[in-house]
């Protein structure tokens, strides 16, 4: 990584860093609501990456429980902003999330991408994993983008 970058776990008390990052990084704007309830929960993990003040990359995760298996962790986002790509960022944001997972016990952490994503696919490939052949189904909007 060319600039210094630095990664930090967020919890509930880091709502107000999360309301301030600029468009641009999330898929959508933050919305104050879903940002407290996804903070506030102990199912959900987001680790934010700075150069300095500005908030450059992300990853977040949902850990899954079932009442007959470990539970699992759901990569639900991966993000850079355009500025600070080919970097490492993603890759080191995604990496610190794994270790969370596998700290929480998690036995197992699967996400999924559209096959035509040469970024996301270079990135996962790149990190060891595992490419799983399966359909995905999506219903009221699927992923929860407009």
């Amino acid at each position: 990584m060319e600039n210094q970058i630095t990664f930090r776990r967020m919890g509930p008390d880091d709502l107000a860093t999360l309301l301030a990052v600029p468009d641009g990084l999330f898929d959508n704007p933050i919305d104050a609501e879903q940002a407290a309830a996804f903070l506030a929960s102990p199912l959900h993990e987001l680790v934010l990456a700075f150069d300095g003040d500005l908030v450059v990359g992300m990853a977040s995760g949902t850990v899954l429980l079932h009442p007959d298996k470990a539970p699992a962790m759901f990569v639900n986002e991966v993000g850079t902003r355009d500025s600070h790509l080919r970097q490492g960022i993603a890759k080191a944001a995604t990496e610190r999330l794994f270790e969370i997972a596998r700290a929480r016990g998690c036995q197992g952490i699967w996400l999924g991408t559209e096959a035509d994503n040469a970024p996301a696919l270079g990135l996962y490939r790149a990190m060891g994993g595992e490419e799983l052949q399966g359909v995905y189904f999506g219903w009221d909007n699927g992923l929860g983008t407009d």
